[in-house]
This record gives C-alpha cells, sequence and structure tokens, in this order.
C-alpha cells in the first residue's frame, strides 16, 4: 500500500514546499537593491507569521526529504 501511495504524498510535498518558499518575502528585490530596509537594518528577526512560515517550510522540506528516501529504500528492496 504504502509503495503506490508514497509518490502521491511526494507530489503534494513538493507543491506545499514551492508555495511555501514562494511566499515568503525577500530582501534581493528592487528595494534592497536601492539601499531599501536590508541596508538601514542587516541584521533582523522573523516574527509572526513570517517566522511561522519559515518553520513550515523546513518541516516540509523535512517531510520531503524522509518521503523520498524511503521511496529509494523501497524501490531497492
Amino acid at each position: 500500500m504504502l509503495p503506490q501511495i508514497l509518490p502521491w504524498i511526494q507530489i503534494g510535498l513538493s507543491v506545499l514546499l514551492v508555495g511555501a518558499i514562494l511566499l515568503q518575502q525577500s530582501d534581493a528585490g528592487l528595494g534592497g537593491t536601492f539601499g531599501g530596509s536590508a541596508a538601514g537594518n542587516p541584521f533582523r528577526t522573523k516574527r509572526g507569521a513570517e517566522k511561522n512560515l519559515f518553520i513550515a517550510t523546513i518541516v516540509i522540506a523535512v517531510l520531503f526529504l524522509v518521503a523520498t528516501l524511503l521511496s529509494s529504500y523501497l524501490a531497492l528492496n
């Protein structure tokens, strides 16, 4: 049962991971190029929804890695 459902789990996790990465804001945009907020405050902490999204991205990436390793292990046996 697991070998049949594992590819679908990987597809779902990959879509979630891409979405989580794209939702994160970056200071490397046009404002950062011309001395935006990144130049005035190079050290800042993530707070609120930004921090939750960052943690969720890490969790999804780890789950995707585990699913990929499990899929590879099942394919070899």
